[in-house]
């Protein structure tokens, strides 16, 4: 059938009934009956390679993630059209009431690479994900302007440049910038190399990038 459904999920599913679904089965039920309460929000890309609960092995209920294009934030506004964004944002912090959220950008990010090469890349002209990535320009414009990073990859300076941004434009919607204001929230910029699992942190003082204090990678066994 040309519509059948992909194998290898009804496969994967077949594996989490019988692993997944097993081990957190009761945490599953209760979290049926009596809804999520979690504390962190990661705004992540939708690149396939970077999953937020598996980068921070999360059981159910443990994150609520929002992905798109390039881990952006789009600046508040109220004006008519489709913001998802904005109403995950919405969602997480006045009905939910997170402690935290994590804008978590990474390394080989497509997004930030179509918004680099300008029309040249493809789609980065298209009728959505052109417009959607110029969101990026404040962060290119800065970054320009007072340069944080002295780094030879300009790839990876515009990754850290477009986590900034939307850290800046997270202040932009009253709700987050009262809460951060009150305590009750933290906004945090994280980045992850897909390559080696190397997860860096943002200072908010000098919003350099260091590597996650305290853990390091431990090399697969040989043979």
């Amino acid at each position: 059938m040309a519509n059948e459904f992909p194998q290898d999920l009804v496969d994967g599913y077949g594996r989490y009934l019988q692993k997944g679904y097993v081990r957190f089965r009761e945490q599953q039920e209760q979290l049926a009956i009596y809804g999520q309460k979690p504390e962190v929000l990661v705004i992540s890309c939708c690149d396939s390679r970077v999953a937020p609960e598996g980068v921070f092995h999360a059981g159910p209920g443990e994150l609520f993630v929002v992905r798109n294009v390039a881990n952006l934030v789009p600046p508040f506004e109220q004006t008519e059209g489709q913001h998802g964004t904005s109403a995950a944002l919405e969602y997480a912090v006045r009905v939910l009431k997170v402690k935290h959220i994590v804008v978590m950008g990474h390394a080989k990010c497509g997004g930030v690479q179509a918004f680099r090469q300008n029309a040249n890349a493809p789609l980065a002209t298209g009728e959505f994900i052109g417009r959607w990535i110029k969101l990026l320009e404040p962060a290119a414009i800065a970054m320009a302007c007072m340069p944080v990073d002295r780094l030879d990859d300009p790839q990876l300076a515009m990754e850290y440049a477009g986590v900034r941004q939307s850290l800046k434009n997270l202040r932009t919607f009253p709700f987050i910038d009262q809460a951060c204001t009150d305590g009750s929230l933290k906004v945090h910029g994280a980045w992850f190399d897909i390559g080696s699992g190397e997860l860096r942190v943002m200072d908010p003082e000098t919003e350099r990038f260091e590597t996650c204090p305290g853990y390091e990678i431990i090399a697969a066994p040989q043979g």
